[in-house]
């Protein structure tokens, strides 16, 4: 059962309105952090089942960030879910070609 959440977003309302959304069924334990090296480190200590990352950030992009932690030892395979503004059928192939469960498309709907 997927209940360990970490959410990476540089957008302070992007995560509050994640926060209050995924807290409200109560299903998941959740982390949040606003840059790819809080991330990293976070999801080493965190150990998260799974992983909802914002794709454009600054000094570290959201791919670069799912690599680094598909290379901790024990998360290689940790499911990844990428929200972007970035829509267009090129950036979600791309995205879903790195092993991306899926993309959430900004703004959404909590």
């Amino acid at each position: 059962m997927l209940t360990r959440l970490l959410h990476l977003d540089d957008d302070p309302d992007i995560l509050e309105i994640g926060r209050i959304s995924l807290e409200i069924g109560g299903a998941f334990d959740l982390v949040q952090c606003t840059n790819g090296p809080d991330a990293v480190r976070l999801a080493e200590t965190f150990r998260p089942d799974v992983l909802l990352l914002d794709y454009m950030l600054p000094g570290m992009s959201g791919t670069q960030v799912y690599d680094a932690i598909r290379r901790i030892d024990g998360l290689e395979y940790t499911p990844v879910i990428f929200m972007t503004a970035r829509v267009q059928s090129t950036e979600v192939d791309m995205l879903l070609a790195t092993g991306a469960a899926g993309v959430i498309s900004k703004p959404f709907d909590p």
